[in-house]
């Protein structure tokens, strides 16, 4: 039978339906994902006059195994529920608990167990009362392992991961779909060029526009509004740097790294590379694509909106691949020079670019 694999918007949606599991076991790379469970069943789970004597939070390196197993055990006070949150139990240790391979005098004859691993026994058969949270950050444990088999059994593993930066925007795109957000690609560029993969950031910028537009009859993000509040420049972006370049705007695009050259610490060079790198080796394998229909090369790239595409329609048209293929070894040497490994470039990273931009457009 396979294992049913839970979704972060699964697991929120049966939160807030009440539907709880007694066991979350939260994992990953991805710290933004196991916050916001947490703090949703944080905020679910008990009322506020419950909270007092059924709601217990631990912090791992200040927290015994042994602590947990005892808290998980005990039964509500005045409540259908009680709840046992592990925070960074990452960190936890098992001091006080013994292992199978525990002699009586309490001294382990081998290396000490996996410390959450203790937790196992009580997995297999939870309480139905208690719901125990375990949030384990910027790792996994062994799926093969006792634990976390009895986590599948009996309640939820779920692994939070670090989202592709190509996938990011596309990320971007449905949180604003969720919360009924309109917002065209350029929109969506900005605040993924600006806020990267910082989701807790994203967030926190998403909370800010949403306050600001739920005034409107139609919540609609512009370039506008985000310049405005968020600081992004509508006109001075590796969005609009690399469409100027698509369509060789020679006069936009020196615009736009003229601007970049003022404000460094805004548009680092590093920033900037690979953007330029990742749209010519997509045009690449555009040039080669058997079919170069819109529909076709939207699929390869797996994009979803005819907009993505429209600065590869352009660049076919005007860049070969002979050139495209020179480009790509160009944005490669710039790259080393920035990084100081071509030892006889006395270039500053303005001057750099301006002679990459050069290269790519003549």
């Amino acid at each position: 039978m396979a294992k049913k694999t839970h979704t972060y918007e699964d697991i929120c949606n049966d939160i807030r339906a009440r539907k709880f599991a007694p066991v979350y076991f939260l994992m990953g790379e991805e710290p933004y994902f196991i916050d916001k469970i947490t703090d949703l069943l944080l905020e679910t789970v008990l009322s506020e006059d419950e909270r007092d004597y059924n709601q217990f939070i631990f912090y791992g390196a200040d927290s015994t195994t042994i602590d947990v197993f005892n808290a998980v055990r005990r039964c509500p006070m005045m409540s259908e529920y009680q709840l046992v949150v592990v925070r960074e139990a990452q960190s936890i240790n098992s001091r006080g608990a013994k292992s199978d391979d525990d002699d009586e005098s309490g001294s382990s004859k081998s290396q000490k167990k996996g410390d959450l691993e203790l937790l196992a026994n009580y997995v297999e058969n939870p309480l139905k009362t208690t719901i125990l949270v375990v949030n384990y950050k910027y790792g996994a444990i062994d799926r093969r392992r006792k634990l976390a088999v009895a986590v599948e059994k009996n309640g939820i593993l779920f692994e939070s991961k670090k989202i592709p930066d190509y996938e990011l925007n596309k990320y971007i795109a449905s949180v604003l779909k969720q919360r009924s957000i309109e917002a065209d690609t350029k929109v969506i560029a900005m605040l993924g060029e600006y806020l990267g993969s910082d989701l807790a950031l994203l967030d926190k910028e998403l909370e800010k526009l949403l306050i600001l537009i739920s005034g409107q009859p139609v919540k609609r993000i512009t370039p506008e509004i985000v310049e405005k509040y968020i600081g992004i420049s509508k006109d001075f972006n590796n969005f609009e740097l690399k469409s100027a370049i698509a369509a060789k705007d020679v006069l936009k695009a020196n615009r736009i790294i003229k601007h970049f050259g003022k404000n460094p610490k805004n548009h680092p060079i590093q920033g900037i590379l690979p953007v330029l790198f990742d749209y010519f080796s997509n045009l690449m394998i555009c040039h080669y694509s058997k079919d170069r229909s819109e529909r076709a090369l939207m699929s390869l790239l797996n994009f979803y909106t005819p907009i993505q595409i429209r600065d590869y329609m352009t660049g076919l048209r005007k860049y070969s691949p002979m050139k495209v293929y020179e480009i790509i070894h160009e944005i490669r040497m710039a790259d080393a020079r920035s990084k100081g490994i071509e030892a006889t470039s006395s270039l500053t990273d303005d001057e750099n670019m301006k002679e990459l931009l050069y290269k790519i457009l003549h």
